[in-house]
């Protein structure tokens, strides 16, 4: 076939098309030539062989520190040691382990470490294992202190330091306290209800509190507080309160106690006036919103009180909140006159004779 009729055999039914390119194509002509793009470099990997970069040593003494501190810890809890886990030296480590894993943190090649020994830090420290200790201790009844068996020994002495134990057997007992307390009582009412009319009521009840040993512990001795007694009038004016503690000075004199020594009175009681007027709402007894006498029979350990509340005296209504809240509490009238009696230090009749037989187990204690 010729080739122009094959060449036309080829192009048939492309009418409309742009005309096919002369054999060898158009002058000039020529094709652009595109260069593959390079292919990424990859950086190879480094061989087994080759050493690799190791971290600081700082991280390494952190960590050595922290496990170190830690089994130091776990230690002193295996052997009951809470007072060491507590004390200042372990205090310190702990601190001088903490700066050593902060440290380590803040370094880049020391950071690994540090944060695994933080985290044995966080898990073993004083407060946990502290905490642990003492429950440890305390469950098992096994904790003892630092105390010696000589400092457990005081604390079951029956008297109290610095008392001479035959002071005690020597004054008033706890029977003889409350008997004399109450028949003082009776008289001073008896006399102020004849005359000033007064009429009472009782305020409280009688309170027993043991007294410390001085040596950590309890002596068989104990606090007493009478129940109070209170007028049901309220006492106001300078010359009447002057009348009826002086009436009361009387009494007190015939039951082997001392005058009445004013505390709230700047002229004789030799306290700062500033003070007085704090504690009794002025340094004037004219004007005062309290006051307070006392008297005792020393050597005997009794020691009475007679206090005079006056709210015509309030300047400015906190002495009146004062006394509502006390009121509230015990059911005393807001003001007037109440008395009322304590003895520190006194021996119950029905304990003397195990007080002395202790007393053989401490002899030179006083």
């Amino acid at each position: 076939m010729d080739p122009e009729q094959q060449r036309a055999r080829y192009l048939a039914g492309t009418e409309g098309a742009p005309p096919a390119p002369p054999p060898g194509g158009y002058r000039g002509a020529r094709r652009e030539a595109f260069a593959p793009a390079p292919a990424p470099t990859v950086a190879p990997m480094p061989s087994a062989d080759e050493p690799q970069p190791s971290a600081s040593a700082l991280g390494w003494i952190a960590l050595a520190v922290a496990v170190l501190f830690a089994l130091t810890l776990l230690g002193t809890l295996i052997a009951g040691g809470t007072d060491l886990l507590y004390g200042v030296t372990m205090l310190t480590a702990q601190l001088v382990v903490v700066a050593v894993v902060i440290a380590a943190l803040f370094s880049p090649q020391a950071r690994k470490l540090g944060a695994i020994a933080l985290i044995v830090t966080v898990l073993f420290n004083v407060a946990t294992v502290g905490g642990m200790s003492a429950l440890q201790t305390s469950a098992a009844g096994s904790y003892q202190g630092a105390k010696t068996a000589d400092q457990k020994h005081a604390e079951g002495y029956p008297g109290i330091k610095g008392t001479d134990p035959q002071e005690t057997l020597s004054q008033q007992s706890l029977e003889e306290v409350r008997a004399q307390s109450e028949e003082l009582f009776a008289d001073i009412r008896t006399r102020l209800t004849q005359e000033f009319g007064f009429t009472w009521v009782p305020v409280g009840d009688e309170d027993l509190r043991p007294e410390r040993n001085g040596y950590g512990g309890e002596s068989m001795l104990v606090e007493y507080t009478s129940a109070a007694w209170a007028t049901e009038q309220p006492v106001q004016g300078y010359a009447r309160k002057q009348e009826v503690m002086a009436a009361i000075d009387e009494v007190v004199v015939q039951h082997g106690l001392w005058n009445l020594y004013s505390f709230n009175d700047p002229t004789g009681s030799g306290i700062d006036p500033s003070m007085i007027a704090k504690l009794y709402g002025s340094d004037d007894p004219r004007t005062q919103h309290t006051w307070e006498y006392y008297t005792e029979n020393y050597p005997d350990p009794m020691r009475f009180y007679a206090n005079i509340y006056d709210l015509s005296n309030d300047q400015d209504g906190g002495f009146l909140a004062a006394r509502e809240a006390q009121a509230a509490r015990t059911g005393e009238p807001l003001e007037g006159l109440q008395l009322v009696v304590i003895a520190s230090g006194v021996l119950g009749e029905a304990d003397r004779d195990e007080f002395e037989t202790k007393l053989q187990e401490y002899p030179g204690f006083e």
